[in-house]
Order: structure tokens, then sequence, then C-alpha cells
């Protein structure tokens, strides 16, 4: 037997060549195995394809009442502020409340010392009781002169018709006469010092009057209903009248709330009111429960700095939970729009040619549908034009669609539909029937 030796180079060879056609092996089927691929590769291409269903969460299309809502942010303002003034000077001798207490309207506030004032009506009184006397004593006088004339003009008469007959001399007559003629002069100086004393009567009894008058407003009363401010005086001090400022009181019961709105809203609100009264709601920024009152007022001008119209609301605040100066959230209710098709804000998507939705067909594929949008309410969405009540539209999950995928509802058949609470002004009642939900907005 013969054994050939070949040299160590020649096994070297040998081996790279059969790592070369091994090589070759390999491509040729990972070719074969991408083109038997390609098809099926190419088919899947459009976005959940026939490549798989694509996971999405989903909503229906509802048909409710939607409430037409203007929401702005608004100060509240007393109903009255009364500034309390002392009408008559003095000494402060009572405080009869407490900062800060609520009183009713002619509730005692403030005494102020009565004694000065007492005495000028006693002062008063002793003049109307002297001026009486001296018109009495002007009416006896004017009995007695009345009566000294009649007597003389009756003697100068007598006198007369004996100076007529030559008893007596004409200087007789004459002088007679002119005594019943000083006698008339005196009893019509009678008549005017009665008349004098008659009118001093009357101002003694004005004067009296007034300051009995000051004197009542030696005791403060509140003009109204209302609670009480800082107290500027304390008992004891000396108040000027019409000067000095005692407290103040605001009248929380009604409040208003005032608040802006851009003129254009002015043609909707002026037609809404001409339909009857509008609601207004108010909500602290606290986020406690809201106050419900009535738009009473529109301001006979538009702001041209700002270009708003000012408009007030009344609130009855019986619980006082509408504090004067502090500011609120404030919506108007204009009017509700009747049998809306609502869907969640986020399934609408905006594109180069508007906004559309995804609409999912009874074959679990989607379609593309443009929609004319309208109201926003919390987090969902009023469809003027597009979507039918009842139909499936895509909330999440759009971004991996494309007209004619195939979806999935994340938990199964329609377990991932989404969840839209009835609250937050969703059934067109909540925000102003049922306190304690969702305020509306616009």
């Amino acid at each position: 037997m013969k054994v050939h030796i070949f040299p160590r180079k020649t096994y070297a060879g040998i081996g790279l060549v059969c790592l070369l056609l091994a090589a070759l092996v390999i491509q040729g089927c990972n070719q074969s195995d991408v083109s038997a691929d390609a098809p099926a590769r190419k088919k899947g291409k459009g976005r959940g394809g026939d490549g798989g269903p694509v996971p999405v969460v989903v909503a229906k299309v509802v048909q409710k009442n939607v409430p037409v809502d203007v929401a702005s942010v608004g100060n509240v303002e007393a109903y009255s502020t009364i500034s309390v003034v002392p009408q008559v000077g003095g000494q402060l001798a009572e405080v009869y409340f407490h900062e800060g207490d609520f009183v009713a309207k002619n509730a005692k506030l403030f005494k102020i010392d009565p004694r000065p004032l007492e005495a000028m009506v006693a002062q008063a009184e002793a003049n109307l009781a002297r001026d009486t006397a001296l018109l009495q004593q002007a009416q006896a006088n004017l009995a007695r002169d009345t009566a000294n004339q009649k007597y003389a003009r009756d003697q100068a008469d007598r006198y007369a018709k004996l100076f007529e007959q030559g008893i007596v001399s004409k200087d007789q007559g004459e002088q007679l006469a002119s005594n019943a003629d000083a006698l008339a002069q005196l009893v019509l100086a009678d008549g005017a010092s009665i008349e004098s004393a008659k009118a001093q009567i009357l101002a003694d009894k004005a004067n009296i009057d007034n300051i009995k008058l000051q004197l009542a407003y030696t005791t403060i009363y509140s003009p109204i209903d209302g609670r009480t401010g800082n107290l500027t005086v304390k008992g004891g001090n000396i108040v000027t009248p019409n000067t000095t400022i005692l407290t103040t009181i605001t009248q929380v019961e009604p409040i208003y709330v005032t608040f802006a709105l851009p003129e254009a809203r002015l043609a909707d609100i002026r037609r809404y009111m001409a339909q009857g009264t509008l609601q207004v709601m108010a909500r602290g920024q606290d986020g406690a429960d809201a106050e419900y009152g009535q738009l009473t007022f529109v301001d006979n001008n538009v702001d041209t700095t700002t270009g708003t119209i000012r408009l007030k609301g009344t609130f009855q605040n019986t619980d006082r939970k509408l504090w004067p100066g502090e500011y609120v959230n404030v919506t108007v209710r204009m009017s509700t729009q009747q049998n809306a098709l609502v869907l969640p804000n986020q399934a609408v998507q905006t594109g180069q040619d508007g906004t559309y939705v995804y609409v999912v067909k009874n074959d679990r594929t989607v379609e593309m549908r443009p929609v004319k949008t309208g109201l926003r309410v919390d987090q969902d969405m009023v469809i003027d034009q597009g979507v039918q009540n009842g139909e499936t539209v895509v909330t999440e999950g759009q971004l991996r669609l494309a007209p004619g995928s195939r979806v999935q509802f994340g938990g199964g058949d329609g377990g991932g539909e989404g969840k839209r609470g009835e609250g937050k002004g969703g059934d067109g009642k909540s925000g102003f029937q049922e306190k304690g939900k969702g305020r509306p907005q616009t």
C-alpha cells in the first residue's frame, strides 16, 4: 500500500475551500427564506394590516342635552356698603357690638354722651315757657287797650255832637278824638306784639325739635343687615360729627358677583336674556360647592381698553359662602343644546384637511371620517356633523392606525371602551342643578 504524504500547506488550502463552500450554501438558504417571506411582509406593511390587529381604546357616540356655557373669572362685591359716621359730636360712651359681628337692621351700635344735648333741650323748653307767658301778656294788653280805645272813641263821638250844638268847645272835641286815635294805634301795637310772641313760640318749638333730633342721633343704629368691619374709634374717645368713620357695614345677603366677558358675547347675552333669566354659577378658589344666582346687570358700554363688557350676577348667599373681595370662577348658562352628539375630546384628531375621528366598523376595521366640531364640555366634544349616535370611535391608539387597519379593543370585546362620566355638565344638568359635580366650560 502506498501512502501519499501531502505538505502542511496543502491541508490549509483544502480547509479554506470547504469553508467558502459552506458560506455559499448558507447564503443561498437565507435568500430563499427572504424571498418566500417577502410577499407576507409586503402585505402587512399598512400599520396593523394582516400583520396583526392594533390594540386601541374606544368609546361610543352618545346623544344628550349639552349646556351652552360661558366661563370667566369674577370678583365678589357687597350688595351695599355703609360707612357709619356720627351726626353729632361728643364722647363715645358705649359700643354695643364686637368687630366682625353680623348685625340686623336697626340694631343698636353706638351711644354718644347725651347729657350736653339734654341740657340744651331743658333750656329750650324754658325759653318756650317764657315766650308763652309773654304771648299771654300781650293778649291781655290787647284786650285792655281795645276796651280803652272803644271808650275813648265813644266819648269823642258824643263831644262831637255836643260841639255841633254849641255846648262844648271845639278844642275839647278834638282832644278826645285825638286820644281815641292814639288808643287805636296802641291796639294795633298790641296785635303786633301778639304775632311776634307767636312767632317766637314757633321758633322755640322748632329749636326744641332740632335739639331732640340731635339727641336722638346720640344713639346710632345699623341702617342695614350686614357684617361689621374694623372699629376705628374705641369707647371714650371724642368723635366729630359728619367726619369720623366709626366702622363700615357690608351687606352680604344678597351679594353681587361682577365679571367681564368679551364683547363678541354681548349679542348672545342680549338674545338669551330676552328669552328669559340667565343662570349664573360661582365657585370659590377653594373648590367648595358652587353658589347659584341670576344675571341681573349688563353695563351700558364696552370697555374700549380691554374689549370686554361688565356684568353682575345676584346671589342670595344665605350660607354666606361668597365673601366680598374674593375672586371666583363664574359660569353663565346661556342655553342648552338639545339632543347633541357627544364623544370624548381625545377622539378628535387634527390633520391637513381639518378634524377627523377613527370610526370602528362592524368588521373591526377603522374608517377615518372628517367631522365638524361644536362646543367642548369638560372632557367631551359636541360633534355637529360626521358621526351617528351609537357609533364606536377610537379614543387612544390613533397614531398606529391608517384607514382600513384592523383593531382590537384593549380589554377584549368592548372591554377597552372608554368610560365617560355623566357628571361635569355631560348630561346638560350637572354643574347647575347638581351641586358638587363638575363645572361646564366653553
